[in-house]
């Protein structure tokens, strides 16, 4: 036999509520900064390329260079899935957040309405 709630006040409601909106809003800053650094590695990924490209062209004075631009290419290449990786988990938190506040918005439009009705009948 299911256990009944105890009844929820406006109030209790109201601060779940604002606690999902708190909850929300900094998971959508996270997933702000996660999409910029994804954008900053991405960039920074063909910029190193393109160093490495221009470095294998060049004498043999270049050689190191190409090994290091190769090298940083590399690593942005790694920061750049790390960063996309970073991303879809702030994706996904910001999007749980959304429906957790959602849900408590409801929630609280419906015992909300509740103290109306009983506030109007009695």
């Amino acid at each position: 036999m299911p256990k009944e709630r105890k009844a929820e006040t406006v109030a209790d409601a109201l601060e779940k509520w604002r606690a999902a909106e708190r909850a929300a809003a900094v998971a959508r800053r996270g997933r702000l900064a996660a999409e910029a650094a994804a954008r900053a590695a991405e960039e920074a990924a063909a910029a190193a390329v393109a160093t490495s490209d221009a470095a294998r062209a060049s004498a043999s004075a270049a050689a190191a260079a190409e090994a290091s631009a190769t090298k940083t290419a590399e690593s942005a290449r790694f920061a750049a899935k790390a960063a996309q990786v970073e991303l879809a988990d702030a994706s996904a938190a910001a999007d749980l957040a959304d429906a957790d506040e959602a849900t408590s918005k409801a929630r609280y439009q419906e015992v909300m309405d509740r103290a109306v009705q009983r506030e109007q009948a009695g």
